[in-house]
């Protein structure tokens, strides 16, 4: 199938928080899915040749090696291409079974090698799977250009579109026309040959540079870490945290020595507890400054050529930019309906930052320092203004969230409550890294409905952030049900210590799980419409959504146990965690949308716009929308922005608080409706969850909430409004 391809290579190297791989695709229904014999005994020994025989064709990483992967990936596409040439070249009529159902199921080959290869590109990358990556990702460019710049197979797709008024045998069918031909359209295909040609070069060169960028920037975070040459450096640091910077020291070869290592975004954790300011400094502008380094890593020349080459094929396709390309398929539409929202935040947002800056610097003050505060101070200073207004340390909070208890009793514990759903920890399947558990997970009448991989500690060969994807997706015409991974980046504690999270980290295991549930629950017919196959600025709604019922009392007070006594978390710090949960929001909010804004103000240029100074443009763009303050640089900045270049979220960051309107919305709307009951999970699982991109996000969204969001339950959610 076309469009599990095209989401395998932009997913592989998007690097967003929550990535997601595409539907399942075979050529047959999987039981006699097998590919053509051959003499080649090494290829036939290729675990990726036929379905894997394992429970829900989970793969087996028993037999996958290395070696295999690139093979796969270049019969797979051979296969592929025989395939849609057979559809291309069908002399009957077209019909929605010969085109289109015949290209869900095309494809089996490549898509079983995708689904795997590029999880682990993300997940757990090594040298050699990053040398493959960069063989094959120009390579499965071409192979897309090969089918969506297809003439004939174009003809076939349109001649359906344009009868689809006629297509009633399934309630999905108009919508997989309407699809189809959308995909074809924004690839190119009603451009004449000069352009086609010029897109099929645009192409290539982008997968190898947002290939380049992601591969480079994982390298950069493990060359950025910090080393120290003494743990008085470390000051403030749990002894645990000081024993595992140690640890990776010496796993870097530098006994005697302690190194912080970076996490994906421009905030790092430990800034928060380091007492030592110029250890905060050291660990700040390391972070600011990935990308940006003049090294070897250094990303500022690749970030102008994917700027000016997606703008040229924005421009190929008619649109003024590549965010006006990339939003015309999107809820937003248009970058001037993203412009508005985030621009109509700016006032009431710095005015928040203004304020929490001043109490900030007043305790700094307090404390007797003679210094402005800087970005290296707010985490650090803030959580003692936040210690002294609410009497809340985190270092009391994180003893009540061991990671099993809140995995177990507090996630699992709510799911089974909304959704009547049962996850059961299973060791038989093999996985591709010790770390990762695999669970089944039983629906209420006692079927199995899918398996979840939860991959949740941080290590070198993971890219940072967290986020969902999947090995197979659900698929009615396919016969498949769906295998979901969960991937986050806790810091693993040393062996035989237990896994004390922070809330914001329970809220994150929430929030990824809030995903799979959206691919678990999928029950749509064809792949190119299920699971989580939705427009970027719907897709963190079901995500957003399920974060608040981690604080939601009755849940709250069946996971939040202290891990050694089994105490139940006292009454007034539940309370204190609740007050305190809108602290910061100036901060937050701010670092976001500075975020946001750079991501578009990139997108919105012309190929003849671009410029020829990263970092110059970078402040002028902050400075321009009113979100230049030096000690809250934005979420990400450019040489390190994950979420864009790589491609999979370009001009779409905005997309999560968007989404959390709709969420914060249908949060209010459970609540008022019964809260955490089956009957209000069974309502949005049938009217949400289960329903894929099988309707226009919006459309769906009215029908199940019984009217439009409104934003008052974001400002309410945001501590802006009471």
């Amino acid at each position: 199938m076309l469009k599990p391809i095209a989401l395998a290579v932009a997913c592989a190297l998007a690097l967003a928080a929550c990535s997601k791989p595409a539907p399942e695709s075979t050529t047959v229904t999987p039981k006699d899915n097998v590919a053509a014999p051959t003499a080649d005994a090494a290829v036939a020994a290729n675990p990726f040749f036929a379905p894997s025989t394992l429970p829900l064709l989970a793969p087996d990483f028993t037999k996958i090696r290395d070696e295999h992967y690139l093979p796969a990936f270049e019969e797979g596409m051979k296969q592929h291409l025989a395939e849609i040439r057979a559809i291309a070249d069908n002399p009957e009529p077209a019909t929605l079974d010969n085109t289109l159902v015949a290209m869900e199921r095309s494809g089996a080959v490549l898509y079983r090698v995708s689904q795997v290869f590029f999880n682990l590109t993300g997940s757990h990358t090594s040298e050699a799977l990053q040398k493959i990556e960069a063989e094959v990702a120009p390579k499965l460019a071409k192979h897309q250009d090969e089918i969506f710049l297809d003439p004939k197979l174009f003809a076939r797709v349109q001649a359906i579109h344009d009868a689809r008024d006629s297509l009633t045998a399934h309630p999905e069918d108009r919508r997989l026309a309407e699809r189809y031909d959308q995909l074809f359209v924004r690839a190119g295909a009603l451009l004449d040959d000069a352009g086609k040609a010029k897109m099929r070069a645009i192409n290539e060169e982008l997968s190898t540079l947002q290939t380049a960028f992601g591969e480079n920037l994982l390298k950069e975070v493990n060359d950025a870490a910090v080393v120290f040459d003494s743990a008085d450096a470390l000051a403030g640091l749990s002894a645990a945290e000081i024993d595992a910077a140690a640890k990776a020291a010496k796993e870097r070869g530098l006994d005697g020595k302690w190194v912080l290592a970076l996490q994906n975004t421009t905030g790092q954790p430990v800034l928060t507890s380091l007492t030592n300011r110029d250890s905060r400094r050291r660990v700040f502008e390391a972070s600011i400054s990935r990308g940006i380094r003049g090294n070897a890593f250094d990303q500022r020349e690749r970030i102008l050529r994917i700027a000016t080459l997606r703008a040229e094929r924005a421009a190929l396709l008619g649109f003024p930019n590549h965010a006006a390309f990339a939003l015309d398929d999107q809820m937003a539409k248009t970058p001037d309906a993203v412009d508005k929202m985030l621009d109509d935040l700016v006032p009431a947002v710095m005015a928040n930052v203004q304020r929490e800056a001043a109490e900030i610097q007043a305790q700094i003050k307090a404390e007797g320092g003679d210094f402005e505060l800087a970005g290296w101070d707010w985490a650090h200073y803030a959580e003692k203004v936040r210690r002294a207004k609410y009497d809340l340390d985190e270092s009391q909070v994180r003893p009540y969230f061991e990671l099993e208890r809140v995995l177990k009793d507090g996630l699992f514990f709510a799911m089974e409550k909304l959704y009547g759903i049962t996850p059961k920890e299973r060791k038989d399947i093999p996985t591709y890294h010790p770390d990762v558990r695999v669970f089944d997970v039983f629906d209420a009448d006692g079927k199995q409905l899918g398996l979840f991989y939860a991959d949740l500690y941080a290590r070198p060969s993971k890219r940072g952030g967290a986020w969902m994807s999947t090995f197979v997706d659900q698929s009615s015409l396919l016969g498949t049900q769906p295998v979901v991974l969960n991937n986050m980046n806790i810091p693993k504690p040393p062996e035989g210590q237990p896994t004390l999270m922070t809330f914001d980290e329970v809220t994150t295991l929430f929030h990824e799980f809030g995903h799979a549930i959206h691919g678990l629950f999928s029950n749509t017919r064809y792949p190119l419409v299920g699971g989580t196959n939705v427009p970027r600025d719907f897709v963190e709604f079901p995500s957003q959504a399920t974060e608040d019922w981690a604080l939601l009392p009755e849940v709250l007070a069946n996971y939040a146990r202290h891990y050694q006594t089994g105490e139940a978390m006292p009454a007034e710090l539940v309370k204190k965690i609740v007050d305190a949960r809108h602290f910061g929001q100036g901060f937050a909010t701010l670092e976001y949308i500075a975020a946001a804004m750079l991501d578009q103000d990139w997108h919105q240029l012309d190929a003849a716009s671009i410029p020829t100074d990263v970092d110059a443009f970078e402040a002028q763009s902050l400075k321009a929308r009113g979100v230049d303050f030096a000690a809250i640089p934005p979420r990400y900045r450019t040489g390190y922005f994950a979420h864009v270049w790589p491609g999979g979220y370009s001009a779409g960051y905005y997309a999560y608080l968007w989404s959390e309107v709709m969420a914060a919305d249908a949060f209010a709307h459970q609540m008022a409706t019964g809260g955490l009951t089956r009957a209000v999970g069974d309502a949005y699982r049938a009217g949400v969850l289960s329903r894929g991109g099988t309707v226009e996000g919006m459309e769906m969204y009215r029908a199940w909430r019984g009217g439009e969001p409104s934003v008052e339950a974001l400002l309410v959610r945001r501590g802006i409004k009471q």
